[in-house]
């Protein structure tokens, strides 16, 4: 017997690998996922021998039915249903909502109600922000000034340059007393040992979110923490795509420009991040972190020009694809213009068909994109998607002056989205993202201008010059977008 494994070793292994295949097969079609998803796995499985189970092992495990953990606690907290009634949040808050918002935005609105209980707050002063060097400004400020408490919950925290500056505010801050939290994601952040023992050391509690062995050589493990959220004495809260890393800051001396887009919101909304980020802090530290009142914000009177704000939030730990089915919506709402700036373009079939049917239907739609990507095959893969795009009618543009990394939506003249979110599988299926969803016109305008004002760097694809495009770079675009699900 050893005789023969030893002559037919990888005979034998490559049988083991098949058999393994056809198990794992029938159990990917049994689970009932997204077609498309179902045949890349099984795809993989049968095409890239040892390697596709290590693919399917590490990326194919689908944790949303089986809860990684639990959101009750959160969501039945008594300090927060008072505080929600305190600011008369779980009411329809205006007779006239529907009318004020418009049937199709409405719908937005009523389907996060009911996804996630996620309330809408209509007391809020909201900043948009524009790249690193504004966010940060603000940051610094807020964060020094800050007299209770600093949560901060982020997918990219490196401990160099603006980052290693942030993480000696923080542990300033701790030394003056102040309750310092942090949470970073295990794979897309890097910590030296040096700077753990440092905030340590100050008294800031940090923890990993879902840690990893390898985390330099794991950057595509599914569910990570996407998010980054900040809190500041539950007054103060900050969401968007601006990551804790001095590449988003073009005051620095990087590699290329980089556009992003952030939000700094003070008033109800504030509570829902402090929520998330109770639940996200309970998890990764093993805590029983309570919801007490000093957590949320204070009650105080309606600002100037008031902006209505839901949080989404969705992720392996939710019944309901939350932002994808909220981006769904808005989209099947719009009647005169759909703006999206995404810097992965890699949309499911139901967000690509909501989006195809609608710029036939007569809306413009408008996509922006970089003319770069930041990954290879993520590059490719995006632009396997143009040209369908373009044969229904809608306008691709190719953002040329840097990498543009802002995931933001806009419709119509109401609504708008900023947030972690991409505009892809990954974000939509798999990663923990959040996103600000904006029910107000001036806030509506603000997005259309910054949007067109990026159109000024952007190349428009044409449909005739995409068709030109040779076969290799066409086979490289199919290749790629077989791994759309899994990117």
């Amino acid at each position: 017997m050893l005789p023969f494994l030893k002559d037919n070793i990888w005979s034998v292994l490559l049988g083991i690998n098949y058999l393994l295949v056809i198990i794992f097969s029938v159990l990917i079609v049994l689970k009932n996922r997204n077609p498309v998803k179902t045949l890349s796995y099984i795809f993989v499985l049968a095409t890239l021998p040892f390697i596709g189970l290590l693919v399917y092992y590490l990326f194919g495990q689908d944790y949303r039915k089986d809860k990684i953990f639990e959101k009750k606690y959160v969501e039945d907290n008594d300090r927060l249903k008072k505080w929600r009634n305190s600011f008369n949040l779980n009411r329809s808050e205006r007779e006239d909502l529907k009318e004020f918002l418009g049937e199709g935005i409405f719908k937005i609105y009523r389907l996060m109600r009911n996804n996630e209980s996620a309330v809408l707050t209509f007391d809020n002063e909201v900043d948009i922000l524009i790249n690193g060097e504004e966010k940060f400004k603000y940051l610094r400020e807020d964060l020094e000034n800050a007299k209770h408490h600093i949560h901060l919950e982020y997918f990219v925290l490196f401990d160099k340059g603006l980052g290693s500056e942030i993480i000696d505010i923080l542990c300033k801050k701790a030394q003056e007393g102040i309750s310092v939290r942090l949470i970073y994601d295990d794979v897309g952040s890097n910590i030296s040992n040096i700077y753990k023992r440092k905030l340590s050391d100050n008294g800031v509690k940090h923890f990993p979110f879902m840690p990893v062995l390898f985390s330099n050589s794991t950057s595509k493990l599914n569910y990570r923490d996407h998010r980054k959220i900040v809190v500041i004495d539950g007054d103060i809260g900050y969401v968007g795509g601006i990551n804790l890393d001095q590449k988003y800051d073009n005051t620095f001396n990087n590699e290329r420009y980089w556009r992003d887009t952030h939000l700094r919101i003070r008033g109800g909304a504030v509570g829902a991040l402090q929520s998330s980020f109770v639940l996200s802090w309970n998890f990764a530290a093993k805590d029983t972190m309570e919801i007490e009142k000093i957590l949320l914000p204070k009650q105080k009177s309606t600002p100037q020009k008031p902006v209505a704000v839901q949080i989404a939030a969705s992720g392996p730990d939710s019944d309901w694809a939350n932002i994808m089915e909220a981006m769904f919506c808005a989209i099947n709402s719009a009647h005169e213009c759909i703006l999206i700036t995404t810097p992965y373009f890699m949309p499911n079939t139901a967000i690509l068909t909501a989006l195809t049917t609608a710029a036939r239907s007569g809306v413009e739609v408008k996509i922006i994109v970089p003319y770069e990507s930041d990954s290879v095959v993520a590059q490719y893969a995006t632009d396997s998607y143009i040209e369908e795009c373009l044969n229904s009618g809608i306008s691709i543009h190719r953002y040329k002056k840097g990498f543009i990394h802002a995931k933001t939506l806009v419709i119509d003249d109401m609504f708008s989205s900023i947030g972690t979110a991409n505009m892809d599988y990954r974000s939509f299926s798999m990663n923990f993202e959040i996103n600000a969803l904006l029910y107000n016109k001036d806030i509506n305008q603000q997005m259309r201008k910054q949007f067109h004002l990026d159109l000024q760097d952007c190349e428009e694809v044409t449909l005739e010059r995409w068709k030109n495009r040779n076969i290799a770079r066409r086979l490289k675009e199919s290749f790629s977008r077989l791994f759309a699900p899994l990117l």
